[in-house]
């Protein structure tokens, strides 16, 4: 690959990329959600078990003697130490220390606390960490001297056995979403190969095809998103193949029309060189001479007719065009062949100001055939005359000359390409000139109309226009 050729990326290889990892993402931010609950949940239940012991410490505790007593129900303090599975420690004091029962170092929260409000909190003991539940509330009847004093009552447990019951379910939870993680990566991996297979057997039925089979892609099983892409495929390859017909039909065409031709120039320039007399071989070299500028005009006018064709498939914008100059600058090209033959052209409907919608060098390409078939096929001395006209709902373009006619057979043919009517036989052409005319005006929405009389031809290019734009 050269440095400068873009780099192909693997739509599968695209799709595993950001699913997976986005699935890790999500599992990964769902378990740290979970383990997160998890362990509010066992504090919620530990604490409540916490609490249960708290209260009933609290409701053994008397001060009606005058000092603090209590009498600790050791049976339930030790039921709470085989449920819980931990050591379990207890304070009772009063507020303001004088009296302290139990496990006098167990520390107080860092602040005070508020009465008949249960508090938990997470604190070192004995080197262990341990879970705290604190309770104050006054005492009734008060002690001695402390009206309004309060006693605090506190229990304890080791946090190791909450922690390993935590450990415990998180490290089951890794395992299941690590199972999951791994079929659903797994499940990903085989949806993406399939629903990729039939876009690996497009590819197989393009890259087994003949080089010449440009019909359509049919693949109804591809997936909706896919479809645009094969229908644009199509039409692109549509458009290369009325690209191949027309260059087909152009070299048909070229190889019909100039082979007659150039095997013509190739008699002429044998006899010429094999004539002894200037005079005779000056009269070949002008018949060869006569024969090259008929070839020319072929080799244009085959190129026009395809120029014309394949303008259908082009983005050639239609702008406003003016048909009083453009015809006129068709006269004063011709104006010399006319002359030739001692013809008069005239123009009429110049002052109208007639405008088309159109593309201006074909619509110049179809006036200057009609006006090349009237000089060729009208006599000397005859007359030519180029007309604009403005009707309801079109225009009209017409040259009309004074020769020999068409016959209704001739009429009805006209247009096909190298198709000479009785006319034209006793004349040199190739018969593209109403047929490059009969293409263009289809590209316009036009038409090319042709009308015969007794003596003379009317070939006319009608444009539809709206009726306020012909008004």
């Amino acid at each position: 690959m050269s440095p400068t050729e873009p780099r192909s990326h693997s739509l599968r290889a695209l799709l595993l990329w950001i699913l997976i990892p986005v699935q890790v993402a999500v599992l990964s931010i769902a378990l740290w959600h979970s383990s997160h609950q998890l362990h509010n949940q066992i504090d919620l239940a530990y604490d409540r078990s916490l609490i249960g012991a708290l209260r009933a410490i609290d409701h053994n505790i008397a001060t009606d003697s005058g000092g603090l007593a209590v009498e600790l129900p050791y049976l339930m303090l030790e039921f709470f130490e085989l449920a819980a599975d931990n050591a379990v420690y207890y304070r009772i004091m009063t507020e303001d220390g004088l009296a302290d029962i139990g496990n006098q170092e167990l520390p107080l929260p860092d602040t005070r606390l508020e009465s008949n409000v249960p508090v938990f909190y997470d604190r070192d003991y004995l080197g262990t960490p341990i879970r705290i539940a604190a309770l104050a509330r006054r005492m009734d009847p008060p002690l001695y001297g402390q009206a309004r004093g309060r006693v605090i009552v506190m229990v304890g447990e080791d946090r190791s056995g909450r922690d390993s019951v935590i450990r415990d379910i998180m490290l089951r939870s890794i395992v299941r979403d690590a199972f999951e993680v791994l079929a659903s990566s797994g499940l990903i991996f085989l949806g993406v190969l399939i629903g990729l297979r039939p876009l690996t057997r497009l590819y197989r039925n393009l890259k087994n095809r003949r080089a010449d089979d440009l019909s359509p892609i049919l693949a109804p099983e591809l997936p909706r998103e896919v479809q645009p892409l094969v229908q644009a495929v199509n039409q692109h390859v549509a458009r290369y193949a009325r690209q191949a017909r027309r260059q087909r039909q152009f070299l048909d065409d070229a190889s019909h029309q100039l082979r007659t031709p150039l095997a013509v120039l190739n008699t002429q320039l044998d006899y010429a060189l094999r004539e002894p007399d200037p005079a005779e071989a000056r009269t070949a070299l002008l018949a060869m001479r006569q024969g090259l500028i008929q070839a020319q005009r072929t080799a244009a006018q085959m190129l026009a007719l395809a120029r014309a064709r394949e303008s259908d498939a082009q983005t050639d914008t239609l702008m406003p065009v003016v048909l009083a100059p453009l015809a006129q600058d068709v006269i004063r090209q011709l104006y010399s062949l006319a002359r030739q033959k001692h013809q008069s052209i005239a123009m009429e409907g110049a002052e109208l100001g007639a405008t088309v919608q159109g593309i201006e060098w074909l619509l110049r390409e179809a006036v200057l055939n009609l006006m090349d078939n009237a000089i060729k096929y009208t006599p000397p001395g005859g007359a030519i005359t180029l007309r604009i006209l403005q009707e309801p709902g079109q225009i009209v373009l017409s040259v009309q000359d004074t020769g020999l006619g068409m016959t209704e057979a001739d009429i009805r043919k006209a247009g096909k390409r190298f198709r000479r009517g009785q006319a034209g036989k006793h004349t040199h052409g190739a018969g593209l000139g109403l047929a490059i005319a009969h293409t263009i005006m289809q590209r316009h929405h036009g038409s090319l109309s042709i009308r015969s009389s007794g003596r003379g031809c009317e070939a006319a290019l009608i444009f539809p226009v709206s009726d306020s734009r012909s008004a």
